[in-house]
């Protein structure tokens, strides 16, 4: 039986961390002063904080300043300036094409980004599911990765078996959530380690993940377990 394949978006199906993770954490960091009319300084350090603390930025700002989520997602992750830095890469299509099984696009960015991201990479119509941050709400609040709470709704609501399940992901935490529910999972470490955070990603001699490969190119290859 074919697996079914969650698939992170932001390094781990294309390139995010060189160009366009630093541009979202500057307009992060300019959305914190504005809303909360504090400098520049305080705000990115306080946009680090929430991350750390809560697994996003964006939680920690619901949590503790009563943010509304959509406003932040649409400050944050302007596709007039993110979409001409996705690079389509031809290699990730073709193993996209190859590889067997279900693929559903798990992602804490908002679903206008993952859209507009997805078709610039030339992968939407070998997708056959986008979960967006905006779906990942149990009983009326954001839980977004990596909340087993969140995951488990998701193997609910899309009848799929942990067993059959493989996340991938750049985020070792991540899987580490999915591993405790039963998820195969793989870790994509190619575009940490091209930025030189190798250190802080790979998984490292706990093996705390099933399988760690450098980029999605891959995923056709694994030989996968839990």
């Amino acid at each position: 039986m074919n697996p079914v394949w969650l698939l992170d978006l932001d390094d781990t199906l294309h390139d995010a961390i060189s160009r366009i993770i630093p541009r979202i954490n500057q307009r992060m960091t300019d959305f914190v002063a504005h809303e909360l009319q504090i400098d520049r300084a305080r705000a990115d350090a306080l946009r680090r904080e929430y991350w750390l603390r809560y697994g996003a930025t964006l939680l920690g700002l619901i949590q503790r300043h009563q943010v509304e989520p959509g406003r932040f997602l649409q400050a944050t992750h302007s596709m007039a300036e993110l979409g001409p830095l996705v690079e389509r890469d031809v290699r990730l299509i073709q193993a996209l094409r190859r590889l067997p099984g279900r693929k559903i696009v798990l992602t804490n960015a908002p679903h206008h980004y993952a859209v507009e991201v997805l078709t610039r990479l030339g992968i939407h119509r070998l997708i056959d599911h986008l979960i967006p941050i905006e779906s990942m709400r149990i009983a009326g609040h954001l839980r977004p990765k990596p909340s087993k709470l969140m995951l488990r709704a998701v193997l609910a609501r899309h009848r799929l078996e942990p067993a059959r399940c493989v996340l991938v992901e750049d985020s070792v935490s991540n899987l580490v959530s999915a591993r405790a529910l039963g998820l195969r999972t793989v870790l994509i470490h190619g575009f940490h380690r091209r930025a030189g955070l190798r250190p802080r990603w790979l998984a490292g001699p706990g093996r705390r993940v099933g399988a760690q490969v450098r980029s999605s190119h891959e995923l056709t290859r694994l030989a996968l377990r839990r």
